[in-house]
C-alpha cells in the first residue's frame, strides 16, 4: 500500500469559467486501481512551455513536454499479476495496436518513433473528444477500430511496451487535436494553480487527491538492493533470517521536490535503534529515488524477534509523510 499526503484538487479550483470545461464530459479513472493504494498518479501533463516543467498545481509531478498523465502500478509484478485498464468514456475504437513486445525501448530512444506508445487505443468521445492509451500488454487489448464503447468498460492491461521505464498507463486527452490536462481542463496555456473547473474525472461528490511524495515500495532485505530487483519483484525471495550477513531497509520514494530528503531508521527487537540516516537533500527533483541503510550480522546471528523501520520523506526538514515497516526474524 503507498503511503501518501493528498491535496484535493477542489480546494484549488476559482470562480468563473473560461470555455469548453462546462460541456466537457465526465471521465471515469482509466485504470481498475485505488488512487493512492494499489496506483499512484507519477507524472501529470506539463504545463510550462518553456524547459522547465511543472504540473497544474505548479508541482513538478511531471517532466518537460509531458502530454498525458502516468498511472503507474508498484512493480512488474504486479503489471504481471493483471491490472485492467478502463474506457473513461463511452466511444468508438478509432485506431489500436497490440504487437508491441512487453519490453521497454532504451531511455535514449525518441519520443516521436511510430511505436513509443507500444500496445494501445485512441476513442473518439464525439464533440471533438479523443484520449489515447499507451504502454498496454502485448495482445491484452479486447477491443477493435469499430467497436462502440461504454464509459468504464474494460478495454485490456497496463504493461510495459513502448517508451517506458516502469510499468504504467500513458492517457493523452485532446478536444480537437489540442492536448488537454483532465485535472485542469480550463488552465490557461503555459499556466499553472489557476483553476476554472474541477477535473474532468470528479464524479457528483468525489473530487480526485493530488499525491506527491510518497513512499512507492519499502521492505527488508539481506544486503543491499537494486531499483530493478524490486521492479522485478525478485526483492521476495531475499528475505532476512537469522544467518543473514546484514538487515538492510530499502525504501523507494517518488515525486520529491528539490530540497526533500528521505530518513530511515532501523529499531531492533528490542527497542534499540541500530542505525539511523537523514540523506543529503536534493539539488534538483527527482522522478524516483532509492535509499536503503543496513547493519552487519552480529557475532551469533540475529537475535530474533520484530524488527521495525521507519522511512520519512522531508520537507524543508520536517516530516511529510511516513511508513513504518515491520519483519519477524
Amino acid at each position: 500500500m503507498f503511503k501518501y499526503i493528498a491535496i484535493f484538487v477542489g480546494a484549488l479550483i476559482v470562480s468563473g469559467g473560461t470555455g469548453f470545461a462546462s460541456d466537457a464530459p465526465r471521465f471515469s479513472f482509466p485504470v481498475a486501481c485505488i488512487l493512492g493504494e494499489t496506483c499512484i498518479i507519477q507524472n501529470y501533463v506539463d504545463h510550462d512551455t518553456g524547459p522547465e516543467w511543472r504540473d497544474f498545481t505548479c508541482g513538478a509531478m511531471t517532466y518537460d513536454g509531458h502530454d498525458g498523465t502516468d498511472i503507474r502500478i508498484p512493480s512488474l509484478l504486479a503489471q504481471r499479476n493483471g491490472v485492467g485498464v478502463l474506457s473513461i468514456a463511452e466511444g468508438i475504437v478509432l485506431r489500436s495496436r497490440m504487437d508491441v513486445p512487453d519490453t521497454p525501448m532504451l531511455e535514449g530512444s525518441a519520443e516521436n518513433d511510430p511505436k513509443a506508445c507500444g500496445n494501445g487505443l485512441v476513442i473518439d468521445h464525439g464533440n471533438g473528444w479523443q484520449s489515447q492509451y499507451c504502454h498496454m500488454a502485448q495482445g491484452s487489448l479486447l477491443v477493435r477500430p469499430g467497436d462502440r464503447l461504454k464509459a468504464g468498460q474494460r478495454l485490456g492491461l497496463i504493461g510495459y511496451s513502448g517508451r517506458t521505464s516502469f510499468p504504467h498507463l500513458h492517457l493523452t486527452v485532446r478536444h480537437d487535436g489540442k492536448v488537454i490536462d483532465p485535472f485542469a481542463p480550463d488552465s490557461p496555456d503555459g499556466q499553472c494553480g489557476v483553476l476554472t473547473a474541477g477535473s474532468l474525472f470528479d464524479a457528483p461528490g468525489k473530487i480526485t487527491p493530488y499525491i506527491d511524495r510518497f513512499i512507492l515500495n519499502a521492505g527488508f532485505v539481506d544486503g543491499p538492493v537494486t531499483s530493478d530487483e524490486i521492479e522485478g519483484g525478485r526483492i521476495e525471495n531475499r528475505a532476512p533470517k537469522r544467518s543473514s550477513e546484514a538487515l538492510v531497509v530499502y525504501a523507494r520514494v517518488v515525486g520529491l521536490s528539490a530540497g526533500d530528503s528521505v530518513a530511515i531508521t532501523l529499531i531492533g527487537p528490542d527497542g534499540v535503534m541500530l542505525v539511523q540516516k537523514v540523506f543529503d537533500p536534493l539539488d534538483r527533483p527527482k522522478a524516483q529515488i532509492l535509499q536503503f541503510v543496513g547493519k552487519k550480522k552480529p557475532e551469533g546471528g540475529w537475535p530474533t524477534g520484530t524488527y521495525a523501520a521507519v522511512i520519512s520523506v522531508l520537507k524543508q526538514g520536517k516530516s511529510f509523510a511516513e511508513k513504518r515497516i515491520f519483519v519477524q526474524i
